[in-house]
């Protein structure tokens, strides 16, 4: 948590004097890498708890669980010196994770991160980072995350997933506190001020502190299924911010293959979709 603590500061620092959408601007070569270890039985106690994972839970980890493991060393590629964009105010706007087998909580994961592609977003700019997860050199769980940099754009870029929401039926209503934000944060230790206070999310053009994307995702994958049991790939959406507090309605297909998070005026938050291994 100390580095992670540092790599915040360090990204507060430095973010004004980074200028998204520069001309020519490129990402770091690095691989940062996490050494081998089990995840910590309390941290994750507290992140299923936070998420709707059912307690008590022996099963394999979250979904989700490996990307908050390796967010610290997003956060270092992130707010370094060769990173191009500002980390204050970026918006996770899609994430895709492909488990090849159950992660035990027991697993010594050894976790790599990696900046995989700059691309113009109608928006800003976007960076993609690429997740990895070994056990004993075996790949175990894989992610690609999008990160959007809001600024001023001349060139119309191709919108990602905006296409028509196919209807859904509601499956349950929750009721989302004006402190998730912080208390996720101090989960998952992503404490971008966007998330945590209504005046600080206001200085990033947010009227109320918002929900974190990864939040919305892990709640409505423990709202699907609870534990993951069995390979799997899951894409998640973020289409629109979920303002804190506020009252949001999980959706899902029967099958459990198509999912989306609505806003009560029927807006559209999240959009997903589970993959199941035949």
């Amino acid at each position: 948590m100390t580095s992670l603590s540092a790599s915040l500061v360090r990204g507060a620092v430095t973010s004004p004097f980074k200028h998204p959408g520069r001309p020519g601007a490129t990402l770091p070569t690095d691989r940062l890498t996490r050494r081998a270890a089990p995840a910590a039985p309390g941290a994750l106690a507290a992140y299923r708890g936070i998420c709707g994972f059912p307690e008590p839970a022996s099963g394999p980890l979250p979904l989700t669980y490996p990307h908050v493991l390796a967010f610290p060393l997003a956060m270092r590629l992130m707010t370094g010196r060769g990173f191009p964009l500002p980390v204050v105010g970026l918006v996770h706007t899609w994430i895709e994770i492909r488990s090849h087998r159950p992660v035990q909580p027991g697993d010594a994961l050894e976790l790599t991160v990696q900046a995989a592609e700059l691309a113009p977003h109608r928006r800003g700019t976007e960076v993609t980072m690429a997740t990895e997860a070994r056990v004993g050199g075996e790949l175990v769980w894989e992610s690609r995350s999008g990160y959007l940099s809001r600024h001023a754009t001349k060139a119309e870029a191709a919108p990602r997933g905006e296409e028509e929401v196919p209807a859904l039926p509601a499956v349950a209503e929750w009721r989302l506190p004006g402190d998730l934000g912080r208390r996720y944060g101090a989960v998952s230790g992503d404490r971008n001020p966007i998330h945590l206070h209504p005046l600080t999310a206001r200085l990033f053009g947010f009227p109320r502190a918002i929900a974190h994307g990864m939040w919305t995702v892990a709640r409505c994958l423990a709202e699907a299924d609870g534990q993951p049991g069995e390979p799997r790939t899951a894409r998640a959406e973020f289409r629109a911010p979920v303002l804190l507090p506020g009252t949001v309605t999980y959706a899902a297909d029967p099958a459990g293959n198509a999912f989306a998070l609505h806003g009560g005026s029927g807006r559209v938050h999240l959009t997903g979709t589970v993959t199941r291994a035949s």
